[in-house]
């Protein structure tokens, strides 16, 4: 029996084991550590003790987590004192200081360890001595964990950064919209835990969901059900329409304040996809799995599952409705793990989304499903494969209803579905086209195979040979919200003889989820096109209709159908005008230095030819607002007039940061923008550094 150790305290070494795994970001309160990775704690005997000699005597520690610890469940571990750590097990090594009568221990854990909160227990012979708890999370850095990830710089955008861009807009107009994922601010962990922690699954059945939690392909499906609220307690719920009684989803600039607020009284109101992604980045890189946010342009969303999207009309042209719809552009998040359950191929980004748009299983979540799954059309490959391969590859038909029942196909598209898929690039503000990783390039053996049936048919489209009607939509230069603008439809006869048709030209405003709001505009007339020529309509389409039908989205269809009864012959354009937003001009008054106060100034001009009211602007900025969104309430603003704002701020840390705003009216929402503030240390700070 080895003699007891004489323990006055421990030391976690918190400085020193968060920079080895690239937590110091987290603070420095508690000690969290990455899977798989050497952690150092320091017991500190008490004066008189015996020499501990490392060869001769030992000790026994235990690490516990969740609510049922267990061996067999591997959420409790018990390891003796070896020569060296190991590097697929819990393990421990000891060597004695003499000269500060200490004992450092090094403690690695299993690279398949559940993450979580952790107790760690000294036991020497069954005395048994706290020695404190930690944190253990994913890993990209180890070579043996599921999430790792080879490069630094990647490792370095996907996990660390807090700050990125999401793309909106359409396919035509792409804009990035600035946010604070701020995974490392006070208090952002422990709500992640509690996530976890308040999911079904673990409310049924605790101890099979903590040994799970090894996994990131399960934990990645709980948070896909978990950030939605639709079958759960979880932290957003989701409208695209009436939005009385909590938040516009266009106002949020960052997902911190989403987080308490759930945290502290529960589901938050409200959501869109692009603001359930930004949560599920956030939990997914504070948690250690890396994780960026995705845009598809022209996303389908295919209700019964037949891969593919039915537009139905009926003979004057108007749209019936069916489950079946196109976004203009949807948002979910993709994670990087390995793929054990599907085989070494389908290792790598996996997509998921937490936007609740059909259920799995029974429940509101989608994913992960493998981005090499998805592009190879593996669509036995689990989770959910058919629906996210749909979202981007779907082919599009439209059918018009005859009188007598039948649907004829007048049009349709193999293109239109999945375009300019995007994400932030790696290291910079740029957007990374990554739509390859989704399908095969156009062109491609692959693509030939699927669309070989219209191979001829395109060939003669792009050689402008193709006999009948053409119709295509040109639109403004300038179309900004507030203006006055024209858009033409152009049909053009290119058949052996005249056309007679309806033309009819018309502007619905539209949400980006695909959902036809009000009209604001229509024309329409009967139209002879001889042979060769081609005939022009025009849309004026005036603030003072479209201005109170649009959303906050700003984004207007324009479609024109051309309808020739006597030979049952219908031709359709359609484009999406996203109105452009007037600029936030933000300005810094003076230098940003740490822990000094400095002054941001905002201006934006109101490009509405009628009064703003309920007008504010928000800041936020990791490192600079303390992790608080900053508001300020202003006066009504006038046709053509500024609103203009200043914030006061003292930033907490030095180096580059950015600074989000936004602003917000009761007729302009979800104005956003950003500008990079480079932090300095305070005199006094270089001085002690010195």
């Amino acid at each position: 029996m080895s003699q007891v150790v004489d323990i006055e305290r421990y030391d976690l070494d918190i400085k020193r084991n968060s920079s080895s795994h690239h937590t110091e970001q987290c603070g420095k309160e508690r000690l969290i550590v990455r899977r798989g990775q050497p952690f150092n704690i320091t017991l500190h005997l008490k004066p008189g003790s015996k020499e501990f000699k490392p060869g001769e005597e030992s000790f026994t520690l235990i690490v516990e987590t969740g609510p049922l610890p267990r061996k067999e469940s591997d959420t409790k571990a018990a390891f003796g004192l070896s020569d060296s750590t190991a590097d697929n097990e819990w393990s421990a090594s000891a060597s004695y200081d003499p000269s500060g009568n200490s004992v450092s221990v090094s403690i690695s854990s299993s690279p398949n360890a559940p993450i979580g909160l952790y107790s760690l227990t000294l036991d020497q012979d069954g005395q048994k001595t706290s020695s404190g708890q930690f944190t253990l999370l994913f890993n990209p850095w180890c070579t043996r964990d599921a999430v790792y990830m080879r490069s630094e710089t990647k490792r370095q955008e996907y996990v660390l950064a807090q700050y990125g861009i999401i793309y909106k807009g359409a396919a035509k107009r792409i804009k990035g919209k600035p946010w604070n994922f701020g995974q490392f601010e006070p208090g952002i962990l422990d709500i992640c835990l509690k996530i976890l922690d308040d999911n079904p699954k673990c409310i049924s059945d605790a101890d099979k969901d903590c040994c799970a939690r090894r996994n990131p392909i399960y934990v990645t499906r709980v948070l896909s059900a978990m950030i939605n609220s639709n079958n759960d307690r979880g932290v957003l719920v989701g409208e695209w329409q009436d939005f009385t009684g909590g938040v516009h989803p266009g106002k949020w600039i960052g997902s911190g304040d989403i987080l308490h607020q759930w945290a502290e009284s529960g589901p938050v109101h409200f959501g869109q996809c692009w603001v359930f992604a930004a949560l599920a980045c956030t939990v997914s890189r504070a948690l250690g799995i890396p994780c960026r946010v995705v845009t598809n342009f022209g996303s389908a969303h295919d209700s019964d599952a037949n891969l593919i999207i039915e537009h139905l009309y009926d003979e004057d042209g108007e749209r019936m409705s069916n489950g079946d719809s196109i976004w203009n552009f949807h948002v979910w998040v993709d994670s990087w793990m390995t793929r054990p359950d599907l085989g070494t191929d389908f290792d790598g980004w996996q997509t998921s989304d937490p936007t609740p748009q059909e259920t799995s299983d029974g429940v509101f979540c989608c994913g992960p499903s493998s981005l090499k799954a998805i592009r190879e059309g593996e669509l036995t490959k689990k989770y959910d494969a058919p629906f996210i391969f749909a979202e981007v590859n779907a082919d599009v038909v439209d059918l018009v209803r005859l009188s007598s029942g039948k649907f004829v196909q007048f049009s349709g598209s193999t293109k239109s579905v999945g375009r300019y898929i995007s994400t932030k690039a790696v290291g910079s503000d740029d957007r990374h086209d990554i739509t390859h990783q989704y399908k095969y390039l156009e062109g491609s053996k692959e693509e030939r195979q699927v669309y070989e049936k219209a191979q001829h048919h395109n060939k003669l489209l792009q050689r402008g040979e193709e006999p009948g009607l053409h119709l295509k939509i040109k639109l403004a230069d300038n179309m900004i919200v507030g203006s006055d603008f024209e858009v033409h439809a152009i049909l053009t006869n290119n058949c052996v003889d005249a056309r007679i048709c309806t033309f009819l030209f018309f502007a619905k405003a539209v949400g980006y989820n695909g959902k036809l709001g009000d009209s604001c505009g229509f024309t329409s007339d009967k139209v002879e096109v001889p042979s060769g020529e081609e005939r022009r309509m025009s849309l004026r389409l005036e603030y003072e209709r479209y201005g109170s039908a649009i959303t906050s989205d700003r984004l207007i269809q324009v479609s024109a159908i051309t309808i020739d009864k006597q030979i049952t012959n219908y031709h359709k354009a359609e484009k999406t005008i996203v109105l452009d937003e007037p600029e936030i001009h933000i300005k810094l008054l003076g230098e940003a230095t740490v822990r000094q106060n400095v002054t941001a100034s905002l201006t934006l001009l109101n490009p509405l030819p009628e009064p703003l009211q309920d007008c504010s602007f928000t800041v936020e900025g990791v490192g600079l607002t303390e992790g608080k969104p900053l508001t300020a309430r202003i006066e009504a603003v006038g046709p053509k007039q500024e609103a203009k704002a200043s914030f006061e701020f003292s930033p907490t840390s030095a180096g580059p940061c950015v600074l989000l705003v936004n602003f917000d009216s009761d007729k302009l929402k979800n104005i956003l923008s950003s500008i990079n503030v480079v932090v300095k240390e305070s005199a006094s700070t270089e001085a002690n550094t010195v």
